[in-house]
């Protein structure tokens, strides 16, 4: 399977997943809106969440997908699933221990995690109590994390990319549940949701463990030991971790300082769920296949192949990415109304979560060239650079939100996180294009200003549309025609888009189409 081929999977699968978790979150906007319980229901989703994304998308698997792929290719299935079950038992006795420590410990990690709850104890306190009952998500998550880098090596996709689609059917029907239960914005609610986080790992865990049986890679859970092989990976994964997981660091530093904030904290968890679809079904696509794919080239010696699977990753990831940015900076307000503003969700709070989404949007290119960028390091077991590129991304994340919310609030905190994804993405591609290791070749210098003159001319079309339909989102009309509106300044910016692109020379259909076949990615000269 190409490297298109199986990114495309990976991000079609991802879509599903984001377009369910999309009606989980209109759903839950409905419901509890900005309030006191939706606060806390962000903080304790979002403590062990940030866990999972550092382990499933792609942070943890940057230290053991090479070395689980270096044992495959050396000493067959048997002692690659050796490797397999001894990091599985070490991380289990790990993480078990720790989930105990922070159930022990939660009311002063709650100090920590959401300083401004402080001074309203009731909402500190549910917190507490919601945090401590969603928090063993990330025991199962990270397994499956595991899971997921052993499947994935195997280029087995699919069952690891299906596998948060069951996170967001579970909270679908819980939300219907307590919907149907008339139980509203209470503190019933907020419970019932974390327990739902809760039952969505155990299932996503024996999805993946059937998985693994069907690939012939079960991990039995055995004693652990500290072998060399398991030293090794924690050495080259603690970096990895920091450095892959920045994006995930960079947010929760936000939320920990969005509570300080009257309801900027459910703002930037709206816009961040916004964002996310497009972050996740390119960049986390792009990121999860194009590790193993580089790995396996340079173990091969076969550098330059390297370097052309990096170019045409990254001219493939802005090719999407940069148009969804456009159109996120254009029209934020339209698309916030829409996905969220019903129920207890009010027009001011749609106003706040727009501006939140345009300043986040604007990080958007940076947080995907990141993916691209970091498996240049990992697949070499380089992750002491990118840990330290991490390490001032996030200080400059810190300062710079604490500077520009005083000034102009939560939006200063969405971007704050955007110019930290780009202080983080040059310092991945200078180092990589200094050593050697990254080079953009004659065609991604040519067609990168054209990818950017037709989302331009995207947006500008777009913002012209929005002018006119503006009324139908700012006068009271029925949510199915606001969608209805939405969906066609969609409609039109994707046409427009592609029009252009093959116009300016971007991107030709026929292009498209050869992307995704089976077969290699096409040359630096196509």
């Amino acid at each position: 399977m190409s490297l298109f081929k199986s990114a495309a999977t990976v991000g079609g699968l991802t879509l599903v997943s984001r377009a369910a978790g999309f009606i989980r979150d209109m759903l839950t906007a409905s419901v509890l809106g900005t309030g006191p319980v939706a606060q806390a229901f962000v903080v304790a989703f979002r403590f062990p969440n940030l866990f999972r994304s550092l382990f499933a998308e792609g942070a943890f698997n940057s230290a053991f997908v090479p070395m689980f792929a270096k044992k495959l290719e050396g000493g067959g299935e048997a002692e690659a699933r050796g490797f397999a079950e001894d990091i599985f038992a070490v991380m289990f006795v790990w993480l078990l221990f720790f989930t105990a420590v922070a159930q022990i410990a939660m009311p002063l990690l709650m100090y920590v995690i959401a300083p401004g709850f402080t001074g309203d104890q009731d909402k500190f306190d549910l917190s507490v109590d919601l945090t401590r009952i969603a928090f063993p998500y990330l025991l199962f998550m990270s397994l499956t994390a595991l899971q997921s880098g052993v499947l994935n090596s195997l280029r087995r996709f699919v069952a690891a990319a299906c596998a948060p689609i069951l996170l967001n059917l579970v909270m679908i029907a819980t939300l219907l549940f307590v919907h149907y239960m008339g139980w509203g914005d209470s503190a019933m609610t907020g419970y019932a949701l974390v327990w739902g986080v809760c039952a969505a790992g155990v299932a996503q865990f024996i999805l993946l463990c059937v998985a693994c049986s069907r690939a012939n890679m079960r991990m039995r859970l055995k004693w652990p030991k500290l072998t060399p092989d398991a030293k090794r990976l924690i050495r080259l994964g603690i970096p990895g971790v920091i450095a892959g997981g920045i994006t995930q660091v960079n947010i929760l530093i936000a939320t920990m300082i969005a509570t300080t904030i009257d309801r900027a904290v459910t703002y930037l968890y709206y816009a961040d769920r916004v964002y996310q679809l497009p972050l996740g079904v390119v960049g986390v696509a792009i990121g999860v296949v194009l590790l193993p794919e580089m790995s396996r080239k340079l173990r091969a010696g076969d550098e330059a192949g390297a370097v052309l699977s990096q170019n045409r990753s990254l001219e493939f990831a802005l090719f999407l990415t940069l148009p969804a940015t456009i159109a996120l900076i254009a029209i934020p307000f339209a698309i916030v109304n829409v996905c969220f503003e019903h129920g207890v969700f009010t027009r001011s709070d749609s106003v706040a979560t727009a501006y939140a989404l345009a300043a986040f949007a604007m990080g958007l290119p940076a947080f995907v060239i990141n993916k691209v960028f970091s498996p240049g390091f990992f697949a070499r077991e380089d992750t002491k650079r990118p840990m330290m590129f991490a390490i001032t991304s996030v200080v400059i994340n810190v300062v710079s939100s604490f500077v520009l919310s005083r000034y102009i609030g939560h939006v200063g905190i969405a971007v704050s996180t955007a110019l930290a994804a780009w202080v983080n993405a040059t310092l991945l591609g200078v180092t990589l294009a200094r050593h050697g290791h990254f080079t953009a070749d004659e065609r991604l210098r040519r067609r990168l200003p054209r990818i950017i003159a037709a989302s331009l001319a995207m947006g500008a079309v777009l913002l012209g549309a929005f002018y006119f339909t503006a009324p139908i989102f700012t006068d009271g009309h029925p949510l199915w025609l606001r969608a209805l509106v939405l969906m066609g300044l969609v409609g039109l910016g994707v046409v427009v888009y592609f029009i252009c692109a093959h116009v300016f020379g971007a991107m030709k259909f026929d292009e498209l189409r050869k992307m995704t076949r089976r077969g290699p990615a096409p040359n630096s000269n196509g």
